[in-house]
């Protein structure tokens, strides 16, 4: 499966990891999936979050039922874009998007469930 992200949403997502170094950065990503392939529309800021200093998390169950979330960003100041096995055990929706130090669109990926690496379309 694919994933598709316009450039300019890309840029805001790379802006706000910028803003918040050098606390990790947390946000719901919302989207379309069809035909092989997830397209990123827009990003949402999940109820209640917290984010420090090697952490980001949120609590599920304070989300409304919005099946249109197709996964989370997730930034990692380290500036290692892959993800910890805490980040693979807490992926909310069907991928999440890792946004590295220093948060430029080399150091942007995208994983699924299984921590398998996705290919990921600039559009």
């Amino acid at each position: 499966m694919n994933v598709a992200i316009p450039g300019e949403l890309l840029d805001s997502l790379l802006l706000f990891a910028k803003m918040q170094h050098p606390r990790e950065a947390l946000l719901l990503l919302r989207g379309k999936v069809s035909k092989g392939e997830i397209t990123l529309e827009e990003h949402l800021f999940p109820p209640f979050a917290s984010t420090g200093r090697g952490f980001a998390q949120f609590r599920p169950h304070m989300l409304p039922i919005d099946f249109s979330i197709v996964g989370t960003l997730h930034s990692h100041p380290s500036g290692s874009p892959r993800p910890s096995p805490t980040d693979l055990n807490h992926i909310y929706g069907r991928i999440m998007v890792i946004v590295a130090y220093p948060y430029t669109r080399d150091r942007v990926a995208v994983y699924n469930k299984r921590g398998e690496r996705m290919p990921l379309e600039i559009t």
